[in-house]
Formats: structure tokens, sequence, C-alpha cells
């Protein structure tokens, strides 16, 4: 009957044309033994896909080898399902009765993304002859009784109910239902286990309500529901519909994906201080809840979502346990082995999912392997639930906080209890911010909002590490916020108070008041690095912001560094006809124009006396750099009015800009602007220049040229001694002279000794001409003393480079001249920089000892510059110090604080202190008032010949 069916089924279709059938070839055949308890089918199947609601299939040769054609239409008229088809052939003399089954679900195989949830694989089969194949009810797989005759080849044509069939395997009836009876077992046991971990630390969560605990019973629960709806025992329970079975089991691996994150951050105790880590897992956690709601909608999208998550998690997890394990803190480190363990379980569960692993049996082990692990965390969270300890509850009176804070040093009583997560600060503290009593209590959350915002994090990482470790002291300054919207700085000392389960339970310490301190801390660190005058960046801050732009990757083409180089032309005239301090406002005024040229991003900063240089930022294209830099010399030709008087003033530029094809660093780049602006100056100034390489070329030849007639200037009478006088402060008489080497070239003119002096340390001339000072300084001093007898006598300081200090000769020419001089001993002094002297203190110190030893007068020069530690100080044996003229610039700035200093410790020492730079009559009377003893400087007079100085001090001009 069934095949007259299927005949006029296919007689009927072909008439009407509705259908078009799909031919297939003929299928192999499957040798089905009688003692074979189970044959995989899975590799054996071959899949069809319809056009309509009819398929043609080949069968496989029967016995009398002919291929035979059936047609099978589908349960519903017009659908187009998928098929599959296989062949059994029974070749004993005796029937054989299988079941033929297709698991619902197969974790093996299901995907990553967009997995196979699980579904009804098989709507019905037809057999091409014998008995018909009967469905027979399970709850998650597809059974139907398959009967092969003896002797027979059938074929059989599945119609597919969903697209994909994940195992088909053949079973003797018997074999299947102990296997099944096995695993119910195992399940059961795996599920009992499960439940009672789960009610065990829902229990703990009672008895302890630490935030660990929900969150480890909270992962229990998740796990229960995941192996229950995986082994099939909810579906038992509550009948589901296909299409809800999906949805839970999407929901339930989201739910497992939440519950682990927030196990994780609860039990690493990152919800207290690591604010990034708790918003990067706050929004996690949201992202895997709504995937509860997305498993609705759609359950494999929900479900592809969670197990990407449950990877990244595990691994995520794994690095930050390894991170704070490293770090010291316990519980990660208690935690490694089970995480360890989550890893592989994770990698086993991937490959499982991808089709790598196909045992049967490896559904039921990954969730066995996960209930385990459950079991593991709740071992490991069980030894904090009883911990504490009688101290967690005491201590908290004010005579305990007291006696504690007796530990520390400082003004204000600090006491956090971290148990109860209460902070307490004295009422000092309070009412020096202005705030009501118990103002500054409450949670450490509430307190740190206090805190500058620049400064929690820090002062959050240092109290968690104080947690973490257990032991050790914090000293740590941070900035609190007043009533008044103002800041104060405080530096907190405090020590942890550990209970008796080796936690710590409290945190107690004193709080001290160094805004003061702070404010000076940093007007010091932008003096370093900003010019006193203008407040620009100076040269060393200029060459690090260079550096900054240079270190961008040499692939952002939009960032192209320029630097532009700026010098006033002869402002050293003007600087003299109109006096250093309206100089100096000269310069802040074009400081200031130049400012209001650049934009945010650019850099202005002045790198010496009357040079500025500014970093471009904003700009890449040539011809807007070029017209940034003439605006800037523009600027500088605008008349400037001083005292009802326009001064005009000329400016050359040089412009370096930035080769990624040939790349410098920030000192060359800056040399090479100043290369240009220098190119410029001997155009006439008052223009622009672009630097070329053929420009450094031309200095090179001038700095050969120039070390060329250096050597012969002592030989063609080129070289002279000048004195700048150091008057007595306490009657304004002349005490001694400083002498400065001066070089009257005879076709350049007047060259500067910041010009020759370099050039000279690098050839070794300088050791000539300080021969030639020291001689002329000599004899000049020795024509003083004889006109001038007063005591002390006059003297005269000679500087003395690191060439001459390390040539043995110094010594045999320092007493060669002293004997032929005849001049007092200790006026003639040698004077040495701080940096020198401590390139060598050790050989220094001897031959110090033996220069004076000889009769000369030793003095530290730019004392206070450099980087000398006092107790050195005493080891020299120096009688004068020179303070540098940048301490005596704080007088007009009310600021003399080191130079007071400098003054008194040179009491202390029994030293002489000369002052340099002394440019007004104000600055004199206050040095005076200070203490110090002599002073030198333009208001003194400046540097002169020598028969000028002979003069000035009463000696004849003749006198030698």
């Amino acid at each position: 009957m069934r095949a007259l069916l299927i005949v006029l089924g296919l007689l009927a279709a072909a008439l009407s044309g509705l259908v078009a059938p799909v031919p297939a070839a003929a299928v192999e055949a499957v040798r089905v033994a009688p003692d074979a308890d189970a044959i995989d089918l899975t590799p054996m199947i071959e899949r069809y896909r319809s056009d309509g609601d009819l398929v043609q299939i080949s069968t496989a040769p029967g016995r009398d080898g002919i291929v035979r054609r059936i047609a099978v239409k589908a349960r519903e008229a017009g659908s187009r399902p998928d098929w599959i088809v296989f062949a059994l052939t029974n070749s004993s003399d005796e029937q054989i009765e299988r079941l033929l089954v297709a698991p619902h679900f197969r974790l093996v195989g299901s995907g990553l993304v967009w997995p196979d949830l699980g579904a009804i694989r098989i709507a019905a089969i037809t057999a091409s002859e014998g008995i018909r194949p009967e469905r027979e009810p399970s709850p998650d797989a597809d059974l139907f009784q398959i009967t092969l005759d003896p002797g027979t080849t059938v074929t059989f044509v599945a119609e597919l109910a969903s697209p994909n069939v994940g195992q088909l395997y053949l079973w003797e009836a018997e074999a299947y239902r102990q296997k099944a009876a096995r695993l119910l077992l195992y399940k059961g046991i795996i599920i009992g286990i499960a439940g009672l971990l789960a009610l065990f630390l829902t229990i703990v969560f009672v008895v302890k309500g630490a935030l660990i605990f929900p969150a480890a019973a909270a992962l229990a629960w998740a796990v229960l529901a995941y192996a229950c709806i995986d082994f099939g025992f909810f579906q038992r329970i509550f009948p589901l519909p296909e299409t809800a079975e999906r949805i839970y089991r999407a929901g339930a691996e989201a739910v497992l994906a939440a519950t682990l994150l927030v196990f994780l951050f609860a039990y690493l105790n990152l919800n207290r201080w690591h604010v990034r880590y708790s918003h990067v897992g706050m929004f996690w956690l949201v992202f895997l809840t709504a995937l509860v709601g997305l498993a609705i909608v759609d359950p494999p999208i929900a479900a592809g979502v969670a197990r990407i998550s449950i990877a990244a998690l595990a691994v995520v997890g794994l690095i930050l346990i390894l991170h704070l394990a490293f770090h010291g803190f316990d519980r990660a480190i208690m935690l490694i082995p089970t995480w360890l363990l989550l890893v592989a379980w994770v990698a086993a569960a991937g490959f499982t999912i991808m089709g790598r692993l196909g045992n049967d049996l490896v559904q039921p082990a990954l969730i066995g392997g996960l209930v385990l692990i459950v079991m593991l965390i709740g071992f490991t969270v069980m030894q904090h639930a009883f911990a504490g300890g009688p101290l967690a509850a005491g201590m908290s009176g004010e005579a305990e906080r007291r006696a504690l804070a007796l530990a520390g040093s400082g003004d204000v009583v600090f006491d956090w209890d971290v148990a109860g997560d209460n902070v307490f600060v004295s009422a000092d503290l309070e009412h020096a911010l202005g705030h009501r009593r118990g103002g500054l209590g409450g949670s450490a959350a509430d307190w740190i909002d206090h805190v500058h915002s620049f400064d929690r994090d820090r002062l959050r990482a240092a109290l968690d590490a104080i947690i973490e470790n257990r032991r050790g002291r914090l000293s740590h300054d941070f900035r609190l916020r007043a009533v008044s919207g103002a800041y104060h700085w405080y530096r907190l000392k405090a020590r942890p108070v550990i209970g008796a389960d080796g936690e710590v339970i409290r945190i107690i310490g004193t709080m001290t008041d160094v805004t003061e301190a702070k404010s000076a801390e940093e007007r010091l660190l932008h003096d370093a690095v900003h010019d006193n005058l203008t407040g620009l960046p100076n040269r060393q801050l200029f060459l690090d912001r260079i550096d900054a732009a240079l270190s961008f990757p040499a692939g952002d083409q939009p960032l192209r560094p320029t630097v532009i180089a700026l010098d006033l032309d002869r402002f050293k005239q003007v600087n003299d006809g109109v006096g250093h301090t309206a100089g100096d406002q000269i310069l802040l005024t074009i400081a200031r124009r130049l400012g209001r040229l650049l934009r945010p991003q650019d850099t202005l900063a002045r790198v010496s006396g009357d040079e500025f240089a500014a970093l471009i930022l904003s700009e890449t294209e040539d011809d807007r750099i070029d017209r940034i830099a003439d605006m800037l010399r523009q600027t500088v030709s605008t008349p400037i009015t001083h005292a009802e008087r326009e001064i005009f003033l000329t400016g050359s530029v040089g412009i370096a800009r930035h080769d990624p094809a040939r790349p410098v660093k920030a000192e060359e780049l800056l040399k090479n602007a100043q290369i240009a602006l220098t190119y410029a100056k001997r155009l006439g100034g008052d223009r622009v220049e672009a630097y070329e390489p053929s420009m450094r070329q031309l200095q090179r030849g001038d700095r050969l040229g120039l070390e060329s007639d250096l050597r012969r200037a002592l030989d063609r009478g080129e070289m002279r001694v000048a004195y700048q006088p150091i008057v007595r402060l306490e009657d304004r008489t002349i005490a001694g002279f400083e002498a400065l080497l001066r070089w009257n070239h005879p076709k350049l003119g007047p060259i500067g000794p910041q010009t020759f002096i370099p050039v000279a340390e690098e050839t070794g001339l300088i050791v000539d001409l300080g021969v030639f000072a020291l001689e002329q300084t000599a004899l000049e001093l020795a024509a003083w003393q004889r006109a001038l007898e007063v005591d002390p006598p006059i003297f005269a300081s000679v500087n003395v480079s690191s060439r001459q200090l390390l040539k043995h000769d110094l010594l045999q020419d320092l007493k060669t001249v002293l004997a032929r001089s005849g001049v007092l001993p200790g006026s003639l002094k040698l004077e040495l920089t701080e940096s020198l002297v401590m390139e060598n203190p050790e050989y220094a110190a001897q031959i110090l000892t033996r220069i004076r030893d000889l009769g000369a007068g030793l003095s530290l020069d730019d004392f206070g510059t450099g980087f000398s530690a006092l107790s050195y100080l005493q080891r020299f044996p120096f009688d004068t110090i020179k303070v540098d003229q940048s301490f005596v610039r704080e007088l007009a700035n009310g600021r003399p604080v080191i130079l007071r200093s400098i003054v008194r410790l040179a009491e202390e020492l029994g030293m002489d202190v000369v002052a340099e730079g002394a440019e007004t009559e104000s600055e004199a009377i206050e040095l005076y008032h200070m203490g110090c003893d002599y002073a030198q400087g333009f208001v003194f007079g400046e540097p002169m010949s020598s028969l000028q100085a002979r003069r000035l001090v009463g000696a004849a001009p003749e006198a030698a």
C-alpha cells in the first residue's frame, strides 16, 4: 500500500509540474553485524536539499545487485525540508532489530558562534522495503525502531526537522538502555553534589554576610542549573517545548559567565579600591545580564557571546591573578590552582564544541569537571568563612587611638577600621578644613571623595598594598579639599593592625600638614625648568618638548616639528643705554608679544639672554611656517614705549625643519635653527633665514679660522686682562678685582670669552691663556699693593679651568708667579667652580691644599649652582665663597631664602662671601644688611683696563 502511494505521488508531481525532483546517486550500505552493540552512522549518511516537498533517491544495490529509484514525499505539502539517506545491510540469516538514535543536543561540534542549542532532528523515516521504522518516546533524542530482515539491504530516507544532525547512532536496544542507565546514575551523582555544594555555600552566606560568600553561592547555583538543563533533569520535571529549552540553555550559559565574573571580582577584593577594574567589571556584568534577555529573542547569539565571555574571563582572570600573586596578594596565590583548572576546562570545552573531541563521554565529563571546580572554589573561600578575632570589634575608643598614634609623628590622628569600613580623623583636621564635627568620617569611599581627583588612585593603591601585604609602613602625600574649595597637602604616615586571622583589621597613623613645603617644592620645580624673568620654558624644558615631539611615530604625517630661533639685534647697546632693569622689562614685553602669536600646541621658550625659540607643531606647510617666522620678526620691530620714549628693536630669525628622512636629536635641531639665526645676523640682521647644510659647513670653517687665530693671539699681543672691581660693602672701598680675559681680534674686533673660551678648552690653549692671566694679574696686584697699603691687603681673583687643575705644572707655574711678583700671601686668589671641584673631589682636595701652602688664596665660584655636598665643603681649604648672580636676582622677587642661608653658612665656616651680579643700589644695601662681605656688579663698575684699575686704587700708571 505504501509503495502504491509513493508511485501515485510521483506520478502526480510529474503530471502537475509543481515539483522538480532531485535525483540522487546510490548510497553505500553499512553492514550490521548481529553482535555489534553500537555503530556510528554519522560519517556514512548523505545529506540532500530539495527544492520542494519530494525527493528522489537511488537505493543501495540489493541482493540481486539492482539499484532502484524511490521517491519520498514530505509530511507537509509545500514544505522544503532537508533529507539524509543511509543504507543498512543484514548479511546474516536472522532478523536484526536496532535503535536509531539522533540526540537533540550535543556539545560536541555545537559551535562557538551561533551554536547549535539542540532541536528535534528527524521528523520521519521511510524505508525502501521491509518494516516501517517506528518512533519511540524520548525527551532528549529521536529514537526509531529499525528492523532488518535476513539477507536484505534497506535504504532509509529521513526527513529532517532541523538543518543539522549532530550524531546518528545505531544501537542494540539493551546496550543503549544500559548505557543510558549508567549515565543517569552519573548525572544524578553530579547533580546531587552540585546541589549540596550550592546549599552549603548558601548557608555559609547566611552565617557570614561578606560579599565573597554570596558570589560563591551564586556560582554554585548557576553550575547546578546548567547541569540540570544539560543532563535533561529540568526537562523531565518541567516538560518544555523545543524553543523554550534552547532559551533556558542559552540563559544558563549567560548566567554562568556572569556569576563567574562576580565571584572573581568579589574574591580578589577589587571592588573596594581598583576603581578601573570595578568599572570594567560592572560594564561586563551588565553586558552579561543583557545576554539573558537576548536569549529570549535569539538564543544562539546569546549562547555564543556567553561562551566567548567565559573563555575571555578565564584568560583575563588568570593574568590578573598572576599579577596580584606576584605582588604578594595571598588570596590570588590560593586561587591559582583552581583557576588553572578552570583554564584547562575552558580549553577542553573549546575543543569539544569545535569538534576536536568527539567522545560521547566528553560532555558529561565536562559537567563533572565544572562541579569539581566549584567544589575547589568552595574549599578556597571556606578559610575566610569564620575568620576574625576579638581585636576587630575592640580598640575603637579615643584612648586606644591616641595610644596607637604615638607610633607616628604628626598633628592629626588617622584611623581606618577596615572590617567595619569606617574612617576616623581628629577634630583638628576637620576644623582646619572647615568641616563640621564628623564631616570627614564615614566609609573609605566617602572619605576618598574629599581627596583631589589626581591623588585618589595613588592613595587607593597605597592603602590597597598595605591590606594585601599585611605589613609595612605607609608614607604618602595627597591633597584634601577644604569647605572653601582650596586644597591642602597632607602626609599620611600609618601602619596596619593585624587581626587573629592574619588579615588587616585597621590602618592607623598620623597626618601632617605639608602644604607650605609642597608649595616651596613646586616653586623650585617650576623655576628649574622656567625662565625667572619671563616665566617661559628654559632651554632644558624646551629641548625636552622637542624630544617629545620627535618621539611621535614617523608615520604620523600631520606632525612635523619646526624650531624657530629669534635673537634681538644689538640688544646689548640698548641694554647699556636704558639700564638692565629697563632691559628686563623690554624682554618681558617681547616675550608677551611673541606668546600671543603662537597656538596652544606650540611652545615659546627663552634659551639665553636675548634669544627666544619657538617649537611649532600647529603648522606643517612651509609657507605658513615662514609666515609665522616673519610675524615674529615684525612683532619685535614694533616700537616699545619706555620712559616717554620709543625704543626700536630688530630681530634675526632662523628656521630649522624636522626631516623624517634624516632624523636628528633635539639639541641638533635647535642648533640648526641657531646656525640659521647666526647666518641672518651676518647678512645684516632683521631678516628670516631657513637652515641649510651649507650654513653648518661655513660655521665650521669660521671655527677653524678662530682656532688658528687663537693659537697666535698671545704671540701677537692680542690678549689682555680686564679687571672688575670687588667692593667691600661695609665702607664701599675697593677690596679687590676679578681678572677677566679679553681678546681684541685684528679683523673681527673684540671677541667675548663666551666665544673663544670653549675653543681654548677644546684645543688645550686654555692652559697657556691661564698662565698668561695669572702672570699679568700677579704683576698688577703687586703694583696695587705697593701703592695702597691697607689691611687686609687688596686682592685679585683669577679663574682656573679644568685642564689647568689637572695639569701637574700648575703648582710650579703658581710658585714661579708668586716668587716673581712678590704679592702678599693669600691675596692672589684662584677661582674654581663648584662643578670643577666635584669632578674628582679627592684629587682636588690634595691640589687645593698644596696651592694654599704655596701662599695663594682659594675662592669657590658659582656656589649653589652645582651639586656639591656640604660635607665636602668643609674638606676643601677655600677662604672665599662667590655666590652666583641667580641668587642675587631673587632679592627683587622678595625670596632671598637661599642667599641668606649661604651667607649664614659661610659665616659659620669662617669664609668671606662675594655676591656677583649686584646691579642696583638697593641690592647692594640689602646684601650688606644680610651680612654679605663683598659684592661685584655693574653698580660698582664694569670690567676695566689695567690702567683704569691702577687709577681707581690710586697707583701711579707707571708703577710696575
